[in-house]
């Protein structure tokens, strides 16, 4: 009976959710340890993340689901109710730059990014022996143009055969195409290295120093068929200046790209993440 639970829900905004959900959870003998709720009021729309544990007498987790199936049904929730030690399985896309793969890595390996990471699949041979230093399987996939369906079909049966729930663009440069984004709509997560909306696309480091920017940052969202323009997740800057040349400006970009991407995969995982069509609510701790 010590299983931590984590209920996430949006639905239209009306009086009397939060005591509705609360009440219910209380009848069935679950306490409430952790909740957070936002009223997007431009959308009428209601958000919110319990953490639950259940107490003696508690309804069996299987029934529960069922019991609230009935009650999201009458405010046309949309919900998901979630076992935290089920950690989701993630498989890790990189390129040449490895920075981000190994702080993920790492993080995982220590045990403060609560994931499993099943595999890793690249278009290059360049992080095969920093994967498999850490026993993870490597896949290498190379691409051309003519190869892209091809490849990205093979990257989808990766996911499959490790059942996958989430994919990871750890600097993977290689824009997905349109069918590859439909399929993994709200399943894979992007790293972009600039403070987005600013600086769309190739080299926004180079970008960023063509016009003297004085903050340089880093964009985590979710991956759509618009380039760079899913919603975003988490965002970080830090200040330079004129003094810095365009390879200082990458230097000092790689541990914000880490950081940002680090934050938003462990948010996801915490079921911290819900969608708002083209934004995010995300219950920070």
């Amino acid at each position: 009976m010590s299983k931590r639970l984590v209920l996430t829900l949006s639905c239209p905004d009306r009086p009397g959710i939060v005591a509705e959900v609360t009440g219910f959870l209380a009848r069935h003998h679950y306490n409430i340890e952790e909740a957070a709720q936002f009223e997007d009021r431009q959308e009428k729309r209601f958000f919110m993340r319990t953490e639950l544990v259940p107490v003696s007498g508690a309804t069996s987790q299987a029934e529960l689901r069922s019991l609230f199936g009935e009650l999201a049904e009458k405010d046309n929730m949309e919900w998901q109710l979630r076992d935290l030690a089920q950690r989701p399985k993630v498989v890790l896309a990189v390129s040449r730059w490895g920075h981000c793969l190994n702080a993920m890595l790492h993080k995982w390996k220590e045990g403060t990014l609560p994931i499993d990471i099943v595999a890793v699949v690249s278009n290059h041979e360049d992080m095969r022996s920093l994967v498999e230093w850490y026993n993870v399987p490597f896949h290498y996939l190379p691409i051309t143009a003519d190869t892209k369906p091809q490849q990205e079909a093979q990257i989808l049966q990766v996911m499959s055969d490790c059942q996958a729930d989430l994919l990871v663009l750890a600097r993977y440069m290689q824009i997905l195409s349109d069918e590859m984004c439909r399929q993994l709509s709200g399943r894979a997560i992007n790293i972009h290295h600039s403070f987005l909306p600013g600086f769309k696309g190739a080299r926004p480091y180079h970008q960023a120093y063509d016009r003297g920017v004085k903050l340089i940052g880093a964009t985590a969202h979710f991956v759509t068929s618009d380039l760079d323009e899913g919603p975003i997740i988490e965002q970080e800057v830090e200040r330079v200046s004129h003094s810095n040349s365009p390879a200082e400006l990458v230097e000092i970009g790689h541990d914000i790209e880490s950081v940002v991407l680090y934050r938003a995969v462990r948010w996801y995982a915490e079921q911290r993440v819900l969608l708002n069509g083209r934004r995010t609510v995300v219950f920070r701790r």
